[in-house]
């Protein structure tokens, strides 16, 4: 459990980003706030015009005043008051607008930003963060910043405005009901921040447990499937209450403040509108005010109780949004763990040498890859062999500089991967991974993701050469089927096909084979290695297999064992030999490695 008295918001850094948001829209949020002004002083103009109407009418009604005058005073009167009305409408047509413009380009700048940023942290962040977490924090990150802006507009600065412009205005009347109306405000304002600031930590907690919850969520419709075949139904149900459970006492827990709150809220408004009431009325019986006047101030102080509940909205709002960003705004303090130079190039692999030399590398305190050193010549077949756990699929982690080396250097073509920029290290690359993981969309569009401009010709012949294109002329749609989520709507070998043709579009120099056929069956994967023969031949291919049947054409098998080489060779001398190679052959006899 969280320890909630620990969680702070860090104000000024949230508010800096925020900041430098908004800056990119200077002229039109100075104009925002010019409309907000011009409104806010309608209203008090408005409230003077009625005080000027029951000034004229006590003069009337005395005889002070003729009928004509009257008369003439009520025509102007009407007049001012339909170009307040007219031009009011105008300027909340523009003030939405405006604001709708702001809205919507600060928050894709936002999401636009943060979605680049956490597409390009390592491999390492994606592994340690939940992705349901992090879909809940974007999203909610953006619906903050609408909040955000929208406090600022609709509830900071109408009070503020509003304020000031009502605060001269019963100055010019009356300093004594002024200064009383300042008391009122600055009491109501203060009171809202102390409440607000102690229930930041219990709204971060409440965020916290949101997160968590969404990010269960989505691994448990993620993993469906094994739910229902090992009739858990019931399991996670329970399980899901928990957090349920969890989500609902944090947020209650956030929204017990606001109890006091509006308690202390009623009892400030209520001891200020009594003093509001007595002072000026003394001095209407003094004679030192006029009915007018009096009524102005009323008025006037009515126009104010709606912004101060709007700003202490508008506080919860502010608060709320603190929390979501401090949320959102942590990946920002995320650095990407590998880091390209400054004077990094393009890679362009044209021959596909790897040289791995004296590699070293840890793992949770744990060497993975210690001292290794190979060398794969081009258009070279290297299968790589060994238990779970020794390193195999570290070294094509690695190879992509998914991670960094502890020691050592990786070079291809004699170019050091770490002197290039990893994107474009890695679209030189092609892969063929053990579990084909689609895009929900097209057959056709996952396969041209390898290769954005490839043409619709290439993209069929991918097809064919994958033997994909008999695969889907089953299909209604063809090749416009779309897969689902992950490639559900189809089965393991055409998924692995679709991988395929998306390999072959990709047409590079150095091909990866991690484990591509060991979750087929034996028919589905005999037809699947014929075409992963075609596919290796002119290119420089590192096979990774359990199943060692499907490597004994390879040009070189190296057999690793706690991140070492300790067996190098073909299938044929390597059988002949004891060693580690030979124990393992003889226990699956063409099976898996246990």
């Amino acid at each position: 459990m969280v320890d909630v008295d620990k969680q702070k918001i860090d104000m000024k850094y949230n508010l800096q980003k925020y900041w430098d948001l908004i800056t990119n829209y200077k002229l039109l949020s100075v104009g925002i706030l010019v409309v907000i002004l011009l409104l806010q002083a309608s209203y008090t103009l408005e409230s003077y015009l009625f005080k000027e109407l029951v000034d004229k009418i006590t003069l009337f009604t005395s005889q002070s005043l003729t009928a004509d005058t009257f008369v003439s005073f009520l025509f102007l009167l009407a007049a001012v008051f339909v170009s307040i009305v007219v031009l009011r409408s105008a300027l909340k047509w523009i003030h939405l607008h405006w604001i709708n413009l702001l809205d919507s380009a600060v928050m894709y700048d936002l999401k636009t930003k943060l979605f680049n940023h956490i597409l390009k942290l390592s491999h390492g962040f994606h592994s340690s963060n939940k992705t349901g977490s992090i879909i809940s924090r974007l999203i909610r990150g953006a619906g903050a910043i609408e909040r955000m802006t929208d406090v600022v507009v609709f509830n900071f600065a109408p009070l503020l405005f509003q304020a000031i412009v009502v605060g001269i205005a019963i100055a010019f009347f009356d300093t004594t009901s002024a200064l009383i109306i300042l008391v009122i405000v600055v009491v109501f304002v203060v009171f809202s921040f102390f409440v607000n600031r102690l229930q930041q930590p219990a709204n971060l907690t409440a965020n916290d447990a949101e997160d968590s919850e969404k990010a269960v969520i989505s691994d448990i419709f993620t993993n469906v499937d094994s739910i229902k075949y090992f009739g858990k139904e019931e399991f996670i149900k329970k399980r899901y209450a928990g957090y349920g459970m969890r989500t609902r006492t944090a947020t209650m827990r956030h929204w017990d403040y606001f109890r006091w709150l509006s308690a202390g809220h009623a009892l400030i408004l209520g001891l200020g509108v009594l003093a509001i009431l007595i002072v000026p009325m003394q001095k209407v019986i003094a004679g030192t005010l006029t009915v007018g006047e009096l009524v102005f101030i009323y008025t006037a102080f009515g126009n104010l109780v709606g912004p101060l509940f709007g700003f202490d909205h508008g506080l919860r709002g502010f608060y709320r949004s603190m929390a979501d960003f401090e949320s959102l705004f942590k990946y920002y303090k995320v650095e990407n763990e590998i880091k390209d130079d400054p004077s990094a190039k393009n890679l362009i692999i044209k021959k596909g040498t790897i040289d791995f030399q004296n590699v070293s590398f840890k793992y949770k305190n744990r060497y993975v890859l210690n001292n290794f050193t190979l060398s794969i010549p081009e258009n070279r077949k290297i299968a790589l062999v060994g238990p779970s756990g020794s390193g195999k699929s570290t070294l094509v982690k690695v190879l992509y500089r998914l991670y960094d080396l502890n020691k050592g250097e990786i070079l291809i073509d004699g170019e050091n991967i770490n002197s290039v920029r990893q994107e474009s290290l890695r679209s030189e690359l092609s892969i063929v991974p053990q579990e084909a993981v689609l895009f929900d969309d097209t057959i056709y569009n996952n396969i041209l993701f390898s290769n954005k401009s490839a043409s619709r010709r290439q993209v069929l012949q991918a097809m064919k050469f994958a033997q994909l294109d008999k695969v889907v002329s089953s299909f209604p749609l063809k090749e416009n089927t779309v897969v689902g989520e992950r490639g559900v709507k189809l089965s393991g070998g055409e998924k692995q096909r679709v991988s395929i043709a998306r390999a072959i579009l990709a047409n590079k120099k150095i091909l990866v084979l991690d484990e591509a056929t060991s979750a087929l069956d034996s028919e589905t994967e005999s037809e699947i290695q014929k075409d992963l023969e075609r596919l290796m031949k002119g290119r420089t291919s590192i096979i990774i297999a359990h199943r060692l049947s499907t490597i004994m054409k390879a040009d070189l098998i190296v057999v690793i064992d706690k991140g070492k080489i300790v067996q190098m060779g073909t299938h044929a001398e390597l059988i002949k030999k004891d060693g580690l190679y030979e124990k393992l052959w003889s226990l699956q006899k063409g099976g898996y490695i246990k």
